[in-house]
């Protein structure tokens, strides 16, 4: 009987150890047409660059005849035909990975092809397919793109609910010219402020290939102007406090569920406001449940203090929804929130 082929050897095992031992193919020259440092937040500017068409998430079942195994595979862009793939074996984060066993490899593209290569195979994608090979030129599968939307994506208001943006007018916020073409731009407060709440809200990331870490999608969204819920581009990062989901230098999600930019995604809030007694005592902390595009990502998550850079200090008043401007274009709908009394 033949050996199945596992799968996570196509990718050169680790990029650390495919490095180490020469498995990985050298990087091509960048793409003569992909566009430099490019700061896309429309799918018809984002277009401009031939990356965007290949960076995305891909499923498929890889093996041979002794058996096959479902694996996720996430691609990023780096910018000038620079690639890093994380492959995940059991499917897409949120989606049968099994939070274990995952690769990475970098890649590059030539002639419209982006490649992962070692010696024991070899990955190439075009058109929406990633062909999976053995050294051999055996096909061991293919991995197809998806586009995953969120459970939660147009979620409609319940009745009673304080309804902060509609796609109708930017009169809820502090700001209203950042309204435009029926959606809101980053750098906002409500102007209504609250205690303890339920919110819903749905976020664009911009497309910024060349940008790296912290540079790259920046935002986040403050309960009562005091708790960071981090907004970034972490698509296909490990999954830190100071990334998508995470609160900021408090507590990092239980898994990174954050879509590729320019995929419209969803945060859903369960908040409890921290307690003070009549002389201004804190009594209890704050408290918070987050699902991401429909994923539990923090858990009733305690809040012992205000995160950095939050606009207010922990206190007994209500305080509002702000939506942080870190020098990145972000995109915000459909924005609503039910008060518990």
């Amino acid at each position: 009987m033949r050996a199945l082929v596992h799968p996570a050897a196509l990718f050169g095992w680790s990029l650390s150890a495919a490095l180490a031992c020469g498995l990985v193919a050298p990087v091509s020259s960048p793409a003569a047409d992909s566009p430099k440092n490019i700061v896309a937040i429309t799918i018809v500017e984002a277009k401009k660059d031939p990356d965007f068409a290949i960076q995305g998430e891909y499923e498929g079942d890889l093996g041979n005849q002794d058996g096959k195994a479902k694996w996720g595979l996430q691609v990023i862009a780096l910018g000038e035909g620079k690639f890093h793939a994380v492959a995940y074996s059991g499917g897409l984060p949120g989606a049968g990975w099994d939070k274990e066993k995952k690769v990475e490899v970098d890649g590059s593209s030539k002639d419209g092809v982006v490649t992962f290569s070692g010696e024991n195979g070899s990955a190439a994608i075009k058109n929406g397919v990633a062909v999976i090979t053995s050294p051999k030129n055996e096909l061991l599968g293919e991995m197809k793109k998806v586009e995953r939307k969120s459970p939660t994506l147009g979620k409609k208001a319940p009745e009673g609910s304080v309804v902060l943006f509609d796609g109708k007018s930017g009169e809820a916020f502090t700001d209203p010219k950042k309204f435009v073409d029926g959606l809101m731009s980053q750098g906002i407060a409500s102007k209504q402020k609250f205690q303890d709440f339920s919110l819903h809200l749905e976020f664009l990331l911009s497309y910024m290939p060349a940008a790296r870490g912290q540079g790259r999608a920046n935002s986040g969204c403050y309960m009562q102007g005091r708790y960071e819920v981090q907004i970034l581009d972490s698509f296909g990062l490990s999954g830190e406090h100071n990334e998508c989901g995470g609160v900021y230098t408090i507590n990092k999600p239980d898994v990174n569920m954050c879509l590729p930019p320019l995929q419209w995604q969803t945060y859903d809030v369960e908040y409890t406001a921290a307690k003070f007694d009549a002389d201004g005592k804190k009594t209890g902390n704050a408290r918070i449940t987050v699902l991401h595009n429909g994923v539990k990502i923090q858990n009733n998550t305690e809040l012992p203090k205000a995160t950095t850079a939050s606009p207010l200090q922990e206190g007994a008043e209500p305080g509002p929804i702000y939506l942080q401007d870190h020098g990145n274009p972000i995109r915000f709908r459909n924005i609503w929130l039910v008060e518990k009394k």
